[in-house]
């Protein structure tokens, strides 16, 4: 309970600016979450489908495989079946590339969005921090011009104490923030690796059939 007041009161003694920064760090860890729980999603998606379609194509399987993301939603899916649909219709292995290639472009920018909207958070709280106690400090040294010269001392440190609480909560706030969005943007990174690994296989995997068909 000790704990508890402690953070109350400093919440409390730091003053307007403490309100906003809360309200920022709400809005942080609720676009965090979300972002989060969607990546993960979509990274458990793409491995279940990706086990499946991988053991298709290696053995040939391509009308299989092509129904398997057709009916599919993942990400994965929809850039393979772009490929699949072309497969065995166009020769040119660039051709069905550059296809997958569009169909990438069109997934990451749904994969990184509101993920720019954390580390904004976490840029907000820092600055209303400093401006809470650049403000905070304006009234400390206004109210001490006005005090007792036996008093300016300890009501000067007393004032500065509680102007300093804006800055400490507004980094409390902005580094767990900052953090959440380099993991949120590493694990975008892996999904975007992990598309590109299977396009690349998959595009092996026609031109490799391809030749052999030429070949007989």
């Amino acid at each position: 309970m000790d704990f508890f007041y402690s953070i109350v009161g400093f919440f409390a003694s730091g003053g307007a600016f403490m309100y906003p920064i809360l309200v920022v760090f709400a809005f942080g860890v609720a676009i965090a979450v979300e972002r989060y729980i969607t990546l993960t999603l979509v990274t458990n998606k793409n491995q279940v489908v990706w086990k499946k379609v991988q053991t298709l194509l290696a053995d040939g399987n391509f009308e299989e495989a092509r129904e398997v993301t057709s009916k599919d939603e993942s990400t994965i899916s929809q850039v393979l079946n772009m490929g699949l649909s072309l497969q065995g219709t166009v020769r040119r292995r660039d051709e069905i590339e550059i296809a997958m290639e569009e169909s990438m472009m069109e997934i990451v920018p749904r994969l990184e969005k509101r993920t720019p909207y954390v580390a904004m958070s976490s840029s907000i709280a820092t600055l209303l921090g400093l401006l809470g106690t650049i403000m905070g400090l304006i009234q400390a040294f206004t109210a001490v011009a006005n005090a007792n010269p036996a008093e300016k001392a300890d009501l000067l440190s007393a004032s500065i104490s509680v102007a300093m609480n804006t800055t400490a909560f507004g980094l409390m706030v902005a580094i767990p923030l900052l953090v959440t969005h380099t993991i949120l943007t590493a694990k975008t990174g892996d999904i975007v690796d992990s598309l590109e690994m299977a396009t690349v296989k998959a595009l092996n995997v026609f031109s490799r059939r391809a030749k052999r068909a030429v070949e007989a």
